[in-house]
């Protein structure tokens, strides 16, 4: 593996049983592994979760955009959602 560094972390009890469960069971070869699959899995979920707020904050300033909406308050907007439900429910 190159370029390895040693670092040391400090797990709850709970935690350290989990990974010592994952080598015991032959899932992992070694500790050093379950920390590095969870370690990618983390770095994916942050990765995915700035693409969706970036995504968010798009769509926010698409609407921005778009210009002002067609209803003045909030029962008009649920009045309109449960209308378009009901027509979905029916063309279904």
């Amino acid at each position: 593996m190159p370029n390895v560094e040693k670092i040391s972390i400090a797990l709850t009890s709970e935690m350290a049983a989990t990974v010592r469960d994952a080598v015991n069971s032959g899932e992992y070869v070694s500790t050093s592994e379950v920390v590095r699959e969870a370690l990618r899995e983390w770095k994916l979920r942050h990765t995915l979760r700035r693409e969706e707020i970036m995504e968010l904050r798009k769509f926010w300033q698409d609407g921005l955009h778009s210009g002002p909406g067609r209803f003045a308050e909030i029962e008009a907007i649920k009045a309109e959602a449960r209308r378009r439900a009901a027509e979905n429910a029916r063309a279904k």
